[in-house]
């Protein structure tokens, strides 16, 4: 499998579609075009096989289904890994003979995305450095009174940093990622240490993205429960989490509905009582 400079190219602008102020904010670029759940539909297209690229996204997704950055800050760059990360996931997968359904494609699935996404951090905070550059002229038009230069900041400036620090290192990296694959391959073999430390590492890794989601939504004890339930479904019923998510959105419509006529009961209960003081 290899990448050309055309899809390297599209790769470099989804990459950058993913973080820009002028896609719909954060909203629609960085938390949806950027996440690898998305983001491996998006590579799957490109590369021409949209099965492994779903496969490689879902993997990769649930080590970062929590991912947040507070303040700025992250831990790892979902552009990077979505958009790097997959296709070389993806490259690797199919040269090492993988199946991306199996464990051992999911593993190094994840190992992929953490490697890059870690590296990706740099290209993050490149890009916010570069941008404060833009946001200096920002000011300085806004002292001038110039405030129509300031959609010239907004809109067209940041495409300067996302060139520079997300289309150009993923052009590189995506089309040099068949003989970088390549050279893993020679020199890192199926059956070595490095490899099988590698499988049992990124095997774990979906647990840490599963911890951080609990520690975001479990506040008692009692909300483990609806948490594992999801999962007692899958496994007894042989349903997938796809399956289990529709049940647990019919169930949590429910919980709703009772709760509003739990509201609605009380309000009437308090107006009652209004007319009876009266």
């Amino acid at each position: 499998m290899e990448i050309s400079w055309l899809q390297a190219a599209l790769l470099g602008l989804f990459a950058c579609l993913s973080s820009m102020p002028g896609l719909g904010g954060t909203s629609v670029g960085n938390y949806t075009l950027g996440r690898p759940l998305v983001g491996g539909l998006v590579c799957g297209i490109i590369l021409g096989d949209i099965a492994t690229g779903i496969l490689v996204g879902v993997a990769m997704q649930v080590v970062y289904i929590a991912l947040v950055t507070p303040g700025g800050t992250v831990s790892a760059d979902v552009r990077a890994v979505s958009y790097i990360g997959i296709p070389l996931a993806m490259i690797a997968i199919k040269s090492y003979g993988l199946d991306a359904a199996s464990a051992d494609g999911a593993a190094m699935a994840t190992s992929f995305g953490t490697m890059v996404g870690t590296l990706g951090t740099v290209l993050f905070y490149g890009t916010a450095t570069i941008n404060l550059a833009w946001q200096h002229v920002g000011w300085k038009a806004v002292e001038k009174g110039d405030f129509k230069k300031l959609y010239v900041v907004d809109m067209v400036l940041p495409w300067i940093s996302h060139i520079i620090c997300s289309f150009i290192p993923t052009l590189i990296m995506c089309k040099m990622g068949a003989p970088m694959v390549d050279m893993i391959k020679t020199y890192l073999p199926m059956d070595g240490v490095a490899m099988m430390t590698l499988f049992t590492v990124g095997s774990l890794l979906p647990c840490v993205g599963i911890a951080i989601l609990l520690k975001q939504i479990v506040t008692k004890a009692i909300d483990f429960i609806p948490f594992f339930f999801g999962f007692t479904l899958a496994a007894a019923l042989g349903i997938n989490l796809v399956s289990a998510t529709v049940i647990a959105g019919m169930f949590a419509l429910i919980n709703y509905r009772i709760k509003m006529l739990t509201v609605q009961k009380s309000a009437t209960v308090d107006v009652d009582d209004d007319e009876e003081d009266i």
